[in-house]
């Protein structure tokens, strides 16, 4: 006997998930199907239809309020949520960014509706170590420490409003993944000017 979902399930599957963003993998896995070209009309014709909206190409979310960190960090995998996004809302500084700003494997900047996102380039050492990187509800985000390094490990100088809100235990535990000798003396730089 076949569990494969009937022809009015198959949207109520995806309307039950947690997840906001579906590639079209995730629904291969999610309706059992095993054509993949099956899946792919089946989300056009939801995504025409306006059960669904396609935000990239190959990933549908189920309304407009989908989550753009969710997206931002499944676009390019691995990946995950960093930088000045991290640094912003965690008060190490205080210039708003409109981007979202996430460390991948390659440098690029899309936008999807009107959100850019940026993806910034990481050695894959570091990229794949997750000291420092928090997930939650599918979405890895870097913490403040590792946002800090992160930053200053992909630019020469930066200037950093407030370093007193970093745990300089944390950024010292993060510090050795990265196996940089510049950014040990540059992270100590920053660290003297408190």
């Amino acid at each position: 006997m076949d569990n494969k979902p009937t022809k009015g399930e198959f949207i109520e599957i995806l309307l039950r998930s947690t997840q906001t963003i579906f590639s079209t993998k995730d629904v291969v896995l999610l309706w059992g199907e095993q054509n993949e070209s099956a899946v792919r009309v089946r989300l056009n014709y939801y995504a025409k239809t306006g059960k669904l909206i396609r935000v990239h190409r190959g990933f549908y979310a189920k309304d407009k309020n989908y989550n753009r960190f969710e997206l931002a960090t499944r676009i390019y995998t691995p990946s995950y949520i960093s930088f000045e996004t991290i640094l912003t809302r965690e008060g190490v500084n205080f210039q708003y960014y409109g981007n979202i700003f996430v460390a991948s494997y390659m440098n690029r900047e899309i936008t999807v509706g009107d959100q850019k996102i940026t993806f910034v380039r990481m050695k894959d050492y570091v990229l794949s170590n997750s000291a420092g990187i928090e997930h939650t509800n599918g979405i890895a985000t870097a913490s403040r420490e590792r946002a800090f390094l992160d930053r200053v490990y992909v630019s020469k100088d930066y200037h950093f409003d407030n370093l007193r809100s970093l745990d300089w235990n944390k950024v010292m535990e993060i510090l050795p993944i990265y196996n940089n000798k510049r950014l040990e003396k540059k992270v100590k730089e920053y660290q003297k000017t408190i």
